[in-house]
């Protein structure tokens, strides 16, 4: 039933973003947040603990009712407090994945898989099992119960478990948190997969952020129930009103694609879009063409007025200064890198010795690149 006696809503146009207003006030806790999201790719909700991410998308899911709600999914209308309307959870077509894989116990991993996907008249399944099955790599798994499987196992069939019911919005609720690194290396190539593969826009809560970098499109940074925050994950991340770009580890992500491989050194190069300058770094091959995304630490970028001579650097590019900021006795500097950014940190004596300004020509000098997603 609909909420409140209220008849279902006239189908709305399909405009590919997500939209959300959710006022949500409890005894010591308030969130009043407004998102607009895309409808495709991954969408991190990010913040400390605390801030309001898990209440967040429990609104989404329709577990939790705020006193003022708004939300339409690509066109449909799912909740609206000024016209009394409210879709509860059972009929919003999503999946949920929490930090714990919560199987049945007494059902062994296919009947798991099966009693979510018969929550889908048959006609309207988008996802199909064996599909799911490859796509999480546990086709293998199908007879074994879920006390004989490991944490990422499960995790991996929760996931699957999830998506056999052809969601149109999957929510993820910090889906590695309880698993240690070893185990989140294994499940993480698999969410990378999911991202590339399906047209199934996520939301993805975290307050890990390698995850983030490594996962996101978007990224929301929500502090105490608000969005501070909202915007393309490599632009959002060199704000610099915001904590990433004046933190320690303050780093900027970059795609490129896979152009060669090394075999006697066993280095990787990467072209980037809009510059004919190359990333190498120490990794074994991937397919020609194959895209991917690194980051780059701003520590670990230094500059120079000349192209440095016989260095032992990998990777010295041409940049263009584009903005800078003063960092106590230190200076962050915004670099335009072709089509994309990086971020600097050097002392101000080296920025006055090198009498930095915008719009000026130099060249990074990149101590290291870290691969995030092949």
């Amino acid at each position: 039933m609909f909420g409140l006696g209220k008849s279902a809503p006239l189908p709305m146009t399909d405009d590919g973003r997500i939209r959300a207003h959710f006022l949500v006030q409890r005894a010591g806790f308030r969130l009043d947040v407004d998102l607009d999201l895309p409808a495709r790719g991954v969408s991190a909700l990010f913040g400390h603990s605390g801030s309001g991410k898990t209440s967040c998308l429990r609104c989404f899911a329709g577990l939790e009712r705020p006193q003022q709600g708004y939300l339409q999914v690509a066109g449909e209308l799912w909740q609206d407090s000024a016209q009394g309307f409210f879709l509860p959870a059972h009929r919003r077509a999503i999946g949920y994945v929490f930090q714990d894989a919560n199987l049945f116990p007494h059902l062994n991993v296919r009947r798991n898989l099966e009693y979510g996907q018969k929550r889908i008249p048959t006609a309207q399944r988008k996802v199909a099992l064996d599909q799911a099955l490859e796509l999480l790599g546990i086709g293998h798994l199908l007879e074994r119960m879920p006390s004989a499987l490991s944490g990422g196992e499960r995790q991996r069939v929760g996931i699957a478990r999830a998506l056999v019911t052809s969601p149109r919005l999957l929510l993820m609720d910090e889906p590695l948190a309880s698993l240690d690194l070893k185990r989140k290396q294994e499940v993480l190539p698999y969410l990378q997969r999911l991202h590339q593969e399906l047209d199934i826009p996520v939301l993805y809560v975290s307050h890990a952020p390698d995850e983030v970098a490594r996962l996101a499109d978007h990224l929301v940074l929500l502090d105490e129930g608000q969005v501070r925050a909202s915007g393309p994950l490599k632009e959002t991340l060199l704000r610099a009103d915001l904590p990433f770009a004046s933190d320690d580890d303050a780093e900027a992500v970059i795609d490129g694609r896979v152009s060669a491989h090394d075999p006697a050194y066993q280095l990787l190069s990467l072209t980037l879009p809009g510059s004919e300058a190359q990333l190498r770094l120490p990794h074994a091959p991937l397919p020609i063409g194959a895209p991917v995304r690194v980051k780059i630490k701003a520590r670990d970028v230094s500059l120079s007025r000349r192209r440095a001579e016989d260095s032992s650097l990998l990777n010295l590019l041409p940049v263009t200064v584009e903005s800078w900021q003063p960092l106590e006795a230190q200076v962050l500097l915004t670099l335009r890198l072709g089509e994309q950014r990086l971020l600097a940190r050097i002392t101000r004596f080296s920025f006055d010795q090198l009498a930095i300004s915008n719009g000026q020509a130099l060249w990074a000098q990149v101590k290291s690149v870290s691969l995030l997603a092949p």
